[in-house]
């Protein structure tokens, strides 16, 4: 359904990019996160759509934005922000599913501590000391060991 979504979404609106974000809580607050979430993406002037496989706390936006207008871009980026430090805030993490990739490396800080980051940093760097896989997808770069 989330791929049906995507596609819905793009027949709204065409000429719109996506924003695809996905956070996840634990299951005894997820309904919560959903419903605060719910309440700031239907105030904002942009389409959302919320989609979640509820048996695992992780729940998927789709926010849609004109990439023309730098406003909505950024619109899209403060609904993905308030939603992912809400999920910090229950407890949750900053993506369940989507992995964390350049976008939402800058959370992780906040979600895991520097001296995690440090930890993971020392492990990479063992098992790829020539930082082929991924390089700068996972551990922010001012992370040092």
């Amino acid at each position: 359904i989330r791929k049906e979504a995507l596609w819905a979404g793009f027949a709204m609106k065409p000429d719109h990019e996506a924003m695809i974000t996905d956070v996840c809580v634990p299951l005894s607050r997820l309904a919560e996160c959903i419903s605060v979430s719910k309440q700031l993406l239907d105030a904002s002037p942009l389409t959302c759509l919320v989609i979640a496989h509820a048996g695992d706390g992780n729940f998927h936006t789709i926010i849609l934005f004109d990439p023309t207008q730098e406003e909505e871009r950024r619109e899209a980026e403060r609904l993905n922000h308030f939603m992912v430090h809400t999920a910090l805030s229950m407890e949750g993490t900053c993506t369940g599913e989507h992995g964390v990739g350049t976008g939402k490396m800058k959370y992780l800080e906040k979600e895991l501590g520097m001296e995690s980051l440090r930890t993971m940093k020392r492990i990479k760097a063992a098992l790829d000391p020539n930082n082929i896989m991924n390089p700068g997808k996972l551990i922010p770069p001012h992370v040092c060991i």
